[in-house]
């Protein structure tokens, strides 16, 4: 799977949460969050991010996490170790 073809319903089923419009608009928003966080870290763009799968558990992780805690944003000061282990692979920018 590439992370350009998660949709919100794989990411209700990832969080075990039941997809209704609502339901749908906002795991959207939160899945464009995660991917524009993943390509403002690493200094990717959309075309390189999908050329690495484990990518994809990096976005799941995100997206379940600010929608565990009904947050807008990446904590960047509480980053899930396995998150941060994955995306500092694909760091191009290190300052």
């Amino acid at each position: 799977m590439k992370v350009s073809e998660i949709t919100a319903d794989d990411l209700s089923a990832y969080i075990r949460v039941d997809l209704d419009e609502n339901t749908e608009k906002l795991l959207t928003t939160l899945l464009n969050i995660a991917k524009e966080y993943i390509k403002s870290y690493t200094d990717m763009d959309n075309e390189e991010i999908d050329e690495h799968e484990d990518i994809v558990i990096v976005v799941y992780i995100l997206v379940q996490d600010m929608y565990d805690n009904r947050t807008l944003y990446v904590d960047k000061t509480n980053l899930n170790k396995t998150v941060e282990s994955i995306i500092n692979l694909y760091r191009k920018n290190l300052i």
